[in-house]
């Protein structure tokens, strides 16, 4: 058994891991965190979906999983996001949408050593709904939510006024088979990262009700420990 101190004493700068079910607005909380504390962003969906859409050899490999919202499996995750993480070797940077297995997660602690955890826990009822209402700017990832963060042209982004599309696993009967996997998935994440004592869960329903605490937490990370 490696002990707790052998599994943090590597991570000197902030290398920081955001949690969350599927559609529980990681991906915005990340661009809130990036933009707010100028750290690198890596997000694993986002790159796996850049591979598909390059029609890469992982690209073509990942397809199948991502399109009926199984789980990538893990020497070709691992894999890509060691090669991300050596990218930003040299930065601050939180890691969006990995670990999503325990064999996932102690590799990243042995690679690339993580000192903080933020664990978004966002209903499942309020996670269906936002699927059903969710558009996307597929080249630059820009999200909208009908009815809470609309576009303000229907269906048009805001920034370049191209459209928007849904994204292909935006299906609410995958994502619910994705909810499903996750929770099973992520139980013994949580107490890995739990024991390690580099866990903060927050509860609520939107990014604006969560950011402040998250914020705050990450704050007071930096102020202590950089």
């Amino acid at each position: 058994m490696v002990a707790l101190s052998t599994w943090c004493s590597k991570a000197a700068a902030f290398r920081g891991v955001i949690l969350g079910p599927p559609a529980s607005g990681k991906g915005t909380m990340s661009a809130r965190i990036v933009e707010h504390f100028k750290v690198a962003h890596v997000s694993s969906g986002d790159k796996l979906r850049l591979h598909m859409n390059s029609d890469t050899e992982l690209g073509k490999a990942v397809s199948k999983y991502v399109r009926t919202g199984m789980l990538v499996p893990n020497d070709i995750m691992i894999a890509m996001i060691n090669k991300e993480l050596e990218l930003v070797a040299d930065r601050n940077w939180l890691l969006d949408g990995f670990p999503r297995t325990l064999k996932q997660a102690k590799t990243l602690q042995k690679e690339h050593p993580v000192n903080l955890v933020l664990n978004l826990n966002v209903p499942e009822e309020v996670i269906l709904d936002r699927v059903k209402n969710r558009w996307v700017h597929m080249p630059s990832g820009r999200v909208y939510n009908v009815g809470f963060n609309s576009p303000k042209v229907p269906g048009k982004d805001d920034v370049t006024g191209e459209p928007l599309s849904k994204r292909e696993d935006d299906n609410v009967e995958i994502v619910k088979n994705r909810l499903e996997q996750y929770s099973l998935a992520t139980k013994p994440i949580l107490a890995f990262y739990a024991k390690l004592e580099i866990l903060h869960s927050f509860e609520g329903n939107t990014t604006d009700e969560l950011w402040p605490r998250v914020k705050e937490t990450i704050t007071k990370f930096m102020t202590y420990h950089l």
